[in-house]
């Protein structure tokens, strides 16, 4: 790969005429070649685009710029401003098309010009038109959740800091630094705003702000090369001294009838190219290059060559008012075309991925957003910080689950998707999977989540057959007072959350052995419990509870307490764990659920659970557990502030775990179930896992886990009996728990019930064709009298 000249590899602040210089004596493949490779650093195949509804507020403007067919006088519009009612058609009818952003494009202060102007805002109530943006942006907002994002002209301070609360982004572009378009006979003569100092200075007030802001570069107007490159410069200065610059546009001129630049020139190709590569250099492989698709039809997609990462945004509902001449294209279309340069195309929000999603490892709390503007960006994102591409979300009934890609083989040649048939080759090839290859495998999308869904069900068939397990059970939990403040946890109750769903209480023995009778009478093979940790509870509380139930039920597995509730009660009675776990089991406890796991990664677990046990903590526990000859299972609890690379962290060390001591049934992926949980509820968390991304966790524990934990498990009280049955297509081979008493997911608010039979469950298995077997905790087959027990209730009924 070609190297970037010193001057640009050392330059730290501004631009110098070396660096000017060396970027401008480039071969041209030569810049394009190094342009690609650092947009492949960054974006590697992905090229993103935002669905956007077009909300033209006023076409009035102070400003006479000589290419501009936007702005109109008064005379030529039925109205100055469009209409609240106006505003809200176009909102709705993007929405109901899927448009997450609505872009506002106004002209520059029209009511300094026009007395039109000001007594339209008069009428409507308003004194500036920025005051009449920012109420049209809450109303789009608020009555149909797109994000708005607002290119109102020229802001200073004030006015940027009114429209924060009500918008995502804005942007303004720079266009150009040349004064000489100024002059008289220059493209901007006559027109104040188009000062670059005053451009400059709006762009330098919302990097104060951390406002996540737009801008970039118009060609072809009367500038030079040379005039083009200062102008990056000037824009790479601030987003180095604030960050807030997402995304660079390159946007090339075209001449419009009616227009004092009709016969202007118009940038040919290989100009709009050198351009965008030389903007990819000056800025690097981590800032988004757009370039409109529309400017440049047909041959749009040899500008992904030249470095750019994104189109811009896209609408399936209005025109693009500013370049009405350039339809949109279809959306199709311009996946077909970005699919034929080698890249996929991904929608994301009017923010992006960076700004939407986490800082360096967890989701960003540092002011980029209001608070109600952050909870709606993070309900709208997946993991990556891209658009959630449907509505589903796990616990939900009301909406079906989505087709994820399985089945689809057909690669169109993306270079992301040979990466990913390289990894699933060195898994069939019996090779372990690191960090690396495990965060690629779950970065998968469109086709390749086929793939790699087949490859893990595959496995499974060779692992574990065609046969799915699952174990009649009781969840019984004993208690939801914890004093203990996961911000996930919409089970627990304590003081500040009584508001939550359920009121506090707390089992008695009596209570509990009976709950575990009634069990034994249905069929069961083990009764399943935990608990908040109350504050009340000692090491000797569980050891009664153990004794209780054995003492009434001898045959009983119980699998219980969490590494969190070991840990506590060892550390009441003031023994080891070890010593702990030795007296349970004299007791009769039987394994351990290997829950309150979440992320076994502390960065996620100082946000999510900051008094939880660490990860090292967990692990001891379990270690110890393991030696001591007790199984655990092992699950994971994501889709709420994590990333795939903590997935994938959490996956490796639970393998590492389980090379050492061997003591893993099994994996169960706990997609995060969002409705009542209090870190949602306070605009902290994604709303779960996407459906993309819960298939690919089960398929790629499988893979990654591979050949130490055999047993992958699907949680049909989280996906439902569909999801369920989509995850046993892809690497999952075993169904869970009856469970009879589902309380903690059904407190988080999923409403796929409390208990899913023996009937029903070999029911979706005989429509699936797969073969059924009911199992014990530790997955020998159950014996006949308790398979025969687990049918009386139904048939008594």
């Amino acid at each position: 790969m070609n190297t970037i000249p010193e001057p640009l590899e050392g330059q730290r602040v501004g631009g110098t005429a070396v660096e000017a210089a060396a970027l401008m004596n480039l071969p041209f493949d030569q810049l394009l070649s190094m342009a690609a490779a650092l947009r492949d650093a960054g974006s590697g195949c992905h090229v993103s685009y935002s669905r956007k509804v077009f909300i033209p507020l006023t076409q009035l403007c102070r400003d006479v710029c000589h290419y501009c067919t936007f702005a109109k006088a008064p005379r030529g519009l039925k109205s100055a401003y469009l209409r609240p009612e106006a505003v809200l058609d176009i909102a709705r009818a993007g929405a109901a098309a899927g448009c997450k952003e609505a872009l506002f494009t106004l002209g520059d202060k029209p009511e300094l010009r026009y007395a039109a102007a000001r007594t339209a805002l008069r009428d409507l109530g308003y004194e500036t038109t920025l005051d009449y943006l920012r109420a049209m942006a809450r109303l789009v907002f608020e009555e149909t959740g797109l994000l708005p994002h607002l290119n109102p002209g020229v802001m200073a301070a004030d006015d940027l800091a009114a429209l924060r609360p009500v918008s995502a982004s804005m942007g303004i572009m720079l266009e150009s630094t040349s004064q000489r378009l100024l002059q008289r006979g220059g493209c901007h003569h006559g027109s104040p705003d188009k000062d670059p100092a005053v451009r400059l200075a709006t762009i330098e007030a919302a990097g104060r702000l951390r406002i996540p802001f737009t801008s970039g570069i118009l060609i072809g107007i009367g500038e030079t090369r040379r005039e083009r490159i200062d102008s990056l410069f000037a824009l790479r200065d601030l987003h180095r001294r604030y960050g807030h610059i997402q995304e660079i546009i390159i946007q090339n001129f075209r001449a419009k009838p009616g227009t004092r630049m009709a016969d202007a020139p118009e940038p040919d190709l290989a100009d709009l190219q050198w351009t965008i590569a030389v903007a990819r250099l000056i800025f690097g492989p981590a800032m988004n290059i757009q370039a409109p698709p529309n400017l440049s039809g047909p041959q749009a997609a040899k500008l992904i060559a030249a470095g750019i990462n994104d189109w811009g945004g896209v609408s399936p509902v209005t025109p693009d008012h500013v370049n009405p001449e350039a339809p949109w294209p279809q959306l199709q279309a311009l996946a077909g075309l970005t699919a034929g340069a080698g890249k996929r195309l991904v929608e994301r929000l009017c923010v992006y991925p960076e700004y939407a999603r986490l800082s360096e490892d967890v989701l960003s709390e540092d002011g980029w957003f209001d608070p109600d503007i952050r909870r709606a960006v993070l309900g709208a994102i997946d993991a990556d910080g891209y658009a959630r591409p449907d509505d589903w979300s796990p616990g939900r009934t009301d909406v079906p689950v989505p087709n994820a890609g399985v089945g689809v083989t057909t690669a169109l040649g993306i270079a992301e998707d040979r990466r990913i048939d390289r990894i699933l080759a060195r898994v069939e090839a019996g090779e372990e999977l690191y960090t690396d290859a495990v965060t690629s495998l779950f970065a998968a999308r469109g086709e390749a989540v086929g793939r790699i869904a087949l490859a893990a069900d595959a496995l499974r068939r060779r692992v574990a057959g065609d046969t799915v397990s699952y174990v009649v059970t009781r969840n019984i939990n004993y208690t939801n007072i914890c004093y203990f403040k996961c911000r996930f946890c919409a089970f627990s109750k304590g003081r500040t959350s009584a508001h939550l769903r359920g009121k506090p209480y707390d089992l008695g023995l009596e209570e509990i052995v009976a709950r575990a009778r009634e069990a034994w009478a249905r069929g069961a093979v083990e009764v399943c419990l935990q608990g908040g940790i109350h504050p009340d509870y000692t090491g000797r509380t569980y050891l009664e509870i153990v004794r209780a139930i054995k003492a009434e039920l001898p045959d009983m597995h119980i699998h219980a307490f969490s590494p969190l509730e070991i840990f506590q009660g060892a550390e009441t009675l003031g023994l080891p764990v070890g010593r702990f776990l030795d007296r349970l089991i004299a007791a009769g406890l039987g394994s351990l659920p290997g829950t309150a796991a979440e992320i076994l990664d502390d960065a996620v677990r100082a946000r999510l659970c900051p008094d939880k046990l660490d990860t090292r903590q967990w692990f001891d526990v379990v270690d110890t557990a393991h030696r001591a000859g007790l199984k655990t299972t092992s699950t994971i609890m994501f889709g709420h502030i994590d990333r795939p690379v903590h997935w994938a962290r959490h996956l490796l060390r639970l393998r590492d775990q389980q090379a050492k001591t061997g003591g893993f049934t099994e994996l169960v992926p706990l997609p995060f179930v969002h409705m009542e949980s209090p870190i949602y509820l306070k605009g902290g968390s994604r709303r779960g896992p996407t459906w993309r991304e819960t298939l690919l966790m089960h398929a790629v524990a499988r893979l990654a886990l591979h050949p130490h934990i055999t047993n992958i498990q699907t949680s049909w009280v989280k996906l439902g009996a569909d999801g369920a049955a989509a995850c046993l297509k892809a690497g999952a081979n075993d169904l869970g728990g009856t469970l009879m008493n589902e309380t903690i997911t059904r407190s988080a608010g999923a409403a796929h019930g409390q208990e899913m039979t023996p009937e029903a469950m070999e029911a979706l298995l005989f429509d699936l064709g797969r073969p059924s077997r009911q199992r014990t905790t530790l997955y020998a087959d159950a014996t006949s009298s308790r398979r025969q027990a687990s049918y009386i209730p139904l048939a008594a009924e």
